[in-house]
């Protein structure tokens, strides 16, 4: 499970950047496809860490690598939900025109 979801953030990641240069060539319909994926992939991975959380055969209070396991864990699940709210409302920035490729500042710091 932590290779796939590594291979998610990975991938998220080049979508996410994929979003940023078609934004700079004024490529719309390459921007609304690598929102699409990039928030989907966000998505997938908050479920499938839910998913493990869920499964897991220890918990946060079953010693040290429980505590550290479901700390570092969920402070990152924690990072990825804020980065994929702030990349959703940049998508709907996008659709309302407040991004053109020369005034797109506000999508980089959200990504």
């Amino acid at each position: 499970m932590p290779l796939v979801n590594t291979i998610i953030l990975l991938t998220s990641g080049a979508t996410t950047t994929w979003v940023q240069y078609a934004l700079i060539a004024g490529e719309d319909e390459q921007v609304i496809y690598g929102f699409i994926m990039t928030l989907l992939l966000s998505v997938l991975f908050l479920e499938l860490q839910v998913y493990e959380y869920v499964h897991a055969s220890f918990g946060i209070s079953d010693g040290i690598y429980g505590s550290v396991f479901y700390l570092l864990t969920g402070f990152h699940g924690f990072h990825v939900l804020i980065g994929t709210v702030f990349l959703s409302v940049s998508f709907c920035r996008y659709l309302l025109g407040h991004f053109t490729p020369e005034l797109y500042l506000g999508f980089t710091l959200a990504s």
